[in-house]
């Protein structure tokens, strides 16, 4: 479980522990991860291994990497680490973007490559890659981020194919706005929370149990919400990007009249 310090990780963590499965919670911040072991190995009595991680880190993803294939059959593994930036592609500093594709894309796809074969022999297993609803929009702003969602929808979907046969399921998990600490960050210091609808928030644990029925329906792509579902059918159908074509345009004028 990776980015399980808080939000929909750490909403997963007591999900899957409350099922009875022995957890390895992975983060940055220790004392966050801390904390939800406490309360999970409180609660529901079952084995939660810590492990300090920067995804983003070559050396510290190769050790995550060798621990997943060292333990054997995973139940579940769940690519959840990631960030957000804001802000025009070309005026982000470099680092900051290529650890995005490292922690966004590089990560979840070493650490599916080193669960698979396990869960393939074993045949069973689920991998969720929590995506987004970015993943079908094209927004000046966050371009990055929308990139990396839509490959993580296009390999689980592909891969879904490929391992089906084997037992082992693979879920895009995609949420909308979602109640964490993910805009707390100083990369949202001038975004307002309250810019977005109320209707349009969800809580964690709603987008988690939804991704866990979807998961146990087969349903590969899963956009949590029904307002969000509605709004990836016309997404997926491009309908709804040239409706709002002018508005994109318009946003990414304005974008360079302020640059």
């Amino acid at each position: 479980m990776t980015g399980a310090s808080s939000g929909i990780g750490a909403e997963f963590v007591r999900k899957l522990a409350a099922r009875g499965h022995g957890i390895v919670m992975v983060g940055r911040r220790r004392e966050r991860l801390d904390a939800v072991a406490h309360e999970v190995r409180q609660r529901y009595g079952v084995d939660v291994d810590v492990q300090i991680a920067d995804l983003s880190d070559e050396e510290q993803l190769e050790r995550l990497e060798k621990l997943i294939e060292e333990r054997g059959p995973l139940d579940y593994l769940v690519n959840n680490a990631g960030f957000g930036t804001t802000g025009r592609f070309a005026s982000i500093e470099r680092a900051k973007q290529l650890a995005m594709l490292r922690v966004h894309v590089e990560a979840s796809v070493r650490l599916t490559h080193a669960a698979l074969p396990a869960m393939t022999k074993a045949g069973s297993g689920a991998i969720i890659n929590v995506s987004s609803i970015a993943g079908f929009i094209r927004s000046p702003g966050n371009t990055l981020y929308c990139a990396t969602k839509a490959f993580l929808n296009s390999f689980s979907e592909s891969l879904a194919l490929e391992v089906r046969r084997h037992g082992v399921r693979v879920q895009a998990l995609c949420p909308g706005y979602t109640v964490t600490d993910f805009h707390d960050r100083e990369d949202f210091a001038d975004w307002r929370r309250d810019s977005v609808p109320r209707w349009m928030w969800m809580t964690a644990s709603d987008v988690v149990d939804i991704s866990l029925k979807k998961l146990a329906r087969g349903e590969v792509v899963c956009v949590a919400g029904l307002r969000y579902r509605l709004l990836a059918v016309f997404l997926r159908s491009r309908l709804l990007f040239r409706v709002l074509r002018p508005f994109v345009r318009r946003r990414a004028s304005t974008m360079d009249k302020d640059r």
